[in-house]
C-alpha cells in the first residue's frame, strides 16, 4: 500500500481571517434575532403592521382596516383609527373603487358621515344611476405623510381605480413632525423609515415597547386633542421645519408614485385652510430684540389695535406695518394687519398677510404655503404620468366674498362645515367625471350634478343630525387652543344662534318628514352603514330607543367585525334595562377592540345596575387605565367603590375627578353625598354649593344643600334652598315636605 500523505495546509491571510471573524460576529446576532422573532410570533406577541387585513365573512373574503396599524406611529393610548372599512377582496366587475387618503379634514371631522367623500358618493350615485361607485375613505385623524405613505402602498394592492389625496395639515404636529407630541421630533426620512421597517417585526415592536418604558410616563398619556400641543410651539425660523418639508416632499412623491404605479388615476389636491376667520393659535416674540425696540413694538401694536377697534383702518394698517417691521415673524400682527386691509377692500394684500399669519403660526395646525407649494411641485413633476392636480385651496376661496377662505366653508381652522364639504365633494365629482372611461362617462344623466339639498337627503342629514354636529363643534370651541382665539366668543354666539334656530324646527311634523326621508334613502341604499347610523342617531334624539337599536343592529350586520355597532347596541339596550343582551353586545365590542374605553365604562354601568359592584369596579378601572386623564372614569370608579362601602377610596376618586375636571358637577355631587353620609356636613354643603354654581337649575342640588343646612340648624338659608327647588320643580313632594318640616322646627325653636 502506498503512503497517504496529507495535503499541504494553505495559509490564511490576516485580511481573510478578519473577514471570517466579522462574518461570524454578524451571523450570530442575526440568527439570534430570527429565533427571537419566531418565538415571539409563536407566542402571539405583537400585531400585524399592514393597514388592511383579509377576513372571511359568510363564505366571502373581505378587506377590513387593521385597528392596530397606527401603533407603529402612536403610543398605544394615543392610537388613532380610520372609519370602518369593509370591501370585497376581489372587486366585483363593474365597480369603480375610489380611495380617499388624508387626515381629519378628509375624514370629515367632526362628523365623518357628512364628509366631502360622502357628498362625492351621493353626487356620483345621482349623476350615474346605472353605475356602481365604491368610495372608501381611508383618512385618519392626527396622521401625516409618514403614516399616509404606508397606507398608500397597501392601497396599491387593493384594485383602486382612482385615488384622491388631500393631505398636508398635520406635517408639523403629526408623527415625526417638528411640534409633535407622539415621539421623536423631525428626524430625517431615512431614519423614520428604518424605524418603521423595524417595527414591522415582532422584535422591533418589543424594542419600541421597551424604549417607551424607559422614557417613563408621558404628560400626554391619553388623547387630549389640540390641547396636547400647547407646550410645543415653533418659531417660524425653527430649522426643524425644513426637515419636515423635505420629509413631506419625499413622502408625497412616493405616495403619488404608489398610486400611479398601481394603475390608478390620482387626483392630488392642494389643501384649503381657514385663513380669514382663524387667528393664529400662538405667536412668538423676537427675544433678541433690544428693550427699546420691544417697547416701540408694544406701543405700535396697541395703537394699531385701538385704531382698528375705532374703525380707523388706514391708521391701524400703518401701525401694524411698522410693528411688523420690528418683529417680522409675529403671526398675530400679520393677522390684525390683514383684517384691516379687508376693511379697506385691499383684498390682494389682505390675502398675502393672512397667509403670512398662517405660515408664522407658532402652533402650526394648518397646511402653510410651503406645503401647498410642494404639492403643486409634485403636480408638475408627475403631470406627464397622468397625475391630476386640483387646486382645492383656490377653488374653495372663490366661494368667499373676499376670495379668501374663511367661515363660509370651515367650522374652525381646517374642518369643513356642511357647505364646505359639499363644495369640495362637488369639485371632486367634476374631477372624477373627467377621468372616467368614456363608456362610464357617457352614461351620465343630463340633469347635471345634484344640489346640496338633494345630497343631504341622500345622506340622511336632518335638523336633528345638524344639531348634534353644532353641539360637537361648540364643545370643541370650549377647549384650548380654540377657546383662546380672540374671535371665539363670536363663533360660539353664532353656534348658539344656529342651535336655537334648529331647535325651533324640531317638532312632530318635521320628525315625521325626516322619518320618511330616511326610509326612502335606505330603500335606495340599504347597505349604506353610515345612513343606518345617521338614522339611529336621529331616532335616539327622538327618544325612539327601540327603533334606534334596530338601526344599530343593521350596522352590526353590515360591519360584524367593527366594534362600533356592537357598542351602540349594548349602550341602547342598557338604556332600556335589557341588561343581559346589553352585556353580551358590550362584551363583543371590547373583545373586538380592547382599547374601547367607552365600552368598558358602559359595561361597568351594566354591572353596577345588576348590583355587581366588584365587576363594575374592574370595568371602570380598565377604562381609567386606558384614559387616565378622563375625569369621568375616575368618577365612575368612585361610584363602584361607594357601592362596596369603600367610602374613603370613593371620595379619593371623586377628588381626583374634580382635580382633572373642576367643572364636572356630577363628581362634586357624588363627593357631597359621600361627605354627608359620614356627617361631614359643612364639607358636603360646600360641594353642593359648587354644584349649584355649575348647574344653577339643578333642583336636586338645591334640595340636598337645603338638607345639609337644615341638619346644621341653619333654617333660613335651608328654607331658601327648598323654595328654589320648588320654583324649579313645583311638584317636588320631597322639597315640599322638607319645607314644612323645617318651618315647624323653626317655629319650635321660638
Amino acid at each position: 500500500m502506498g503512503t497517504v500523505r496529507n495535503s499541504p495546509s494553505v495559509p490564511i491571510s490576516p485580511g481573510r481571517r478578519r473577514l471570517f471573524r466579522l462574518g461570524s460576529l454578524t451571523l450570530v446576532p442575526l440568527v439570534m434575532a430570527l429565533v427571537l422573532e419566531g418565538s415571539l410570533r409563536l407566542a402571539g406577541y405583537g400585531y400585524p403592521a399592514g393597514f388592511f387585513e383579509k377576513v372571511r365573512v359568510g363564505g366571502r373574503e373581505f378587506i377590513i382596516d387593521n385597528e392596530k396599524f397606527s401603533l407603529r406611529f402612536f403610543p398605544p393610548r394615543l392610537a388613532r383609527w380610520p372609519g370602518p372599512v369593509m370591501m370585497e377582496a376581489n372587486k366585483p366587475a363593474g365597480v369603480c373603487r375610489i380611495f380617499i387618503l388624508g387626515e381629519s379634514a378628509a375624514r370629515g371631522e367632526p362628523e365623518p358621515p357628512y364628509s366631502a367623500g360622502r357628498y362625492l358618493e351621493a353626487l356620483l350615485r345621482e349623476r350615474f344611476p346605472g353605475q356602481k361607485f365604491e368610495v372608501v375613505n381611508l383618512a385618519v385623524t392626527a396622521i401625516n405623510s409618514h403614516v399616509i405613505l404606508p397606507i398608500a402602498r397597501d392601497c396599491a394592492r387593493q384594485q383602486g381605480d382612482l385615488w384622491i389625496i388631500y393631505m398636508g395639515n398635520n406635517e408639523m404636529v403629526g408623527p415625526f413632525g417638528a411640534a409633535t407630541v407622539f415621539g421623536a421630533k423631525a428626524p430625517p426620512a431615512s431614519l423614520v423609515r428604518l424605524s418603521l421597517a423595524l417595527q414591522k417585526t415582532r422584535v422591533g415592536q418589543l424594542l419600541m415597547v421597551a424604549a417607551r418604558g424607559l422614557k417613563g410616563k408621558s404628560a400626554n398619556a391619553s388623547w387630549g386633542g389640540m390641547k396636547m400641543f400647547l407646550g410645543n410651539q415653533l418659531r417660524p425660523d425653527d430649522p426643524r421645519k425644513e426637515v419636515v418639508y423635505r420629509n413631506f416632499q419625499r413622502n408625497l412623491g412616493d405616495s403619488v408614485r404608489a398610486g400611479l404605479d398601481s394603475g390608478a388615476k390620482v387626483i392630488l389636491n392642494t389643501v384649503a385652510v381657514n385663513l380669514k376667520d382663524c387667528p393664529p393659535f400662538a405667536s412668538i416674540a423676537d427675544t433678541n430684540m433690544p428693550a427699546s425696540s420691544r417697547a416701540a413694538f408694544k406701543q405700535l401694536y396697541a395703537d394699531g389695535s385701538k385704531a382698528a377697534e375705532e374703525g380707523r383702518y388706514p391708521e391701524a394698517t400703518r401701525s401694524f406695518e411698522q410693528a411688523a417691521a420690528r418683529d417680522p415673524n409675529r403671526a398675530d400682527v400679520q393677522f390684525r394687519w390683514a383684517e384691516c386691509l379687508v376693511q379697506m377692500t385691499n383684498l390682494a394684500a389682505a390675502s398675502q398677510h393672512f397667509q403670512l399669519a398662517c405660515d408664522e403660526d407658532a402652533l402650526p395646525f394648518r397646511a402653510d404655503s410651503r406645503i401647498n407649494d410642494l404639492i403643486r411641485e409634485a403636480g408638475r413633476k408627475f403631470a406627464d404620468r397622468g397625475l391630476e392636480l386640483f387646486d382645492a385651496a383656490a377653488a374653495l376661496a372663490t366661494n368667499s366674498p373676499t376670495d379668501i377662505c374663511g367661515q363660509e366653508s370651515f367650522y374652525e381652522h381646517v374642518h369643513f362645515n356642511f357647505d364646505g364639504n359639499y363644495r369640495l365633494g362637488l369639485a371632486w365629482a367634476g374631477q372624477v367625471e373627467r377621468l372616467l372611461p368614456a363608456a362610464r362617462a357617457n352614461q351620465a344623466t343630463n340633469t347635471g350634478w345634484a344640489s346640496q339639498e338633494a345630497c343631504e337627503r341622500e345622506l340622511g342629514l336632518t335638523d336633528w343630525n345638524r344639531e348634534s354636529v353644532v353641539l360637537a363643534v361648540t364643545e370643541r370651541l370650549h377647549r384650548p387652543p380654540l377657546s383662546g382665539q380672540p374671535n371665539n366668543a363670536r363663533r360660539l354666539a353664532a353656534l348658539r344662534e344656529e342651535d336655537k334656530r334648529l331647535r325651533g324646527r324640531l317638532n312632530r311634523s318635521t320628525e315625521a318628514q325626516a322619518r320618511e326621508a330616511f326610509v326612502e334613502a335606505l330603500r335606495r341604499a340599504p347597505e349604506d352603514h353610515w345612513l343606518h347610523e345617521n338614522y339611529a342617531q336621529f331616532l335616539e334624539s327622538c327618544r325612539d330607543l327601540k327603533q334606534a337599536t334596530a338601526q344599530w343592529q343593521a350596522v352590526r350586520e353590515l360591519l360584524p367585525l367593527n366594534s362600533a355597532g356592537h357598542y351602540q347596541v349594548g349602550r341602547l339596550l342598557e338604556l332600556q334595562d335589557n341588561w343581559t343582551e346589553s352585556e353580551s353586545a358590550l362584551r363583543q365590542a371590547v373583545t373586538l377592540r380592547p382599547s374601547l374605553t367607552e365600552g368598558w365604562c358602559e359595561l361597568g354601568n351594566v354591572h353596577l345596575a345588576q348590583e355587581k359592584p366588584e365587576m363594575a369596579l374592574d370595568d371602570y378601572e380598565r377604562a381609567r387605565a386606558l384614559e387616565p386623564q378622563d375625569a369621568t372614569y375616575c368618577a365612575f370608579t368612585g361610584k363602584a367603590l361607594s357601592k362596596l362601602n369603600r367610602r374613603d377610596e370613593a371620595m379619593e376618586s371623586y377628588r381626583e375627578a374634580i382635580r382633572l375636571a373642576p367643572e364636572l358637577w356630577e363628581a362634586h355631587f357624588a363627593l357631597a353625598e359621600e361627605l354627608a353620609s359620614t356627617n361631614r356636613l359643612a364639607d358636603a354643603e360646600s360641594e353642593f354649593e359648587e354644584v349649584i354654581r355649575l348647574q344653577p337649575a339643578n333642583a336636586q342640588a338645591h334640595l340636598s344643600a337645603g338638607v345639609m343646612l337644615a341638619r346644621q340648624g341653619r333654617f333660613d338659608p335651608a328654607l331658601q334652598q327648598f323654595d328654589e327647588t320648588l320654583r324649579l320643580e313645583p311638584e317636588n313632594k320631597l322639597a315640599h315636605d322638607y319645607l314644612l318640616r323645617v318651618q315647624g322646627w323653626k317655629e319650635g325653636r321660638r
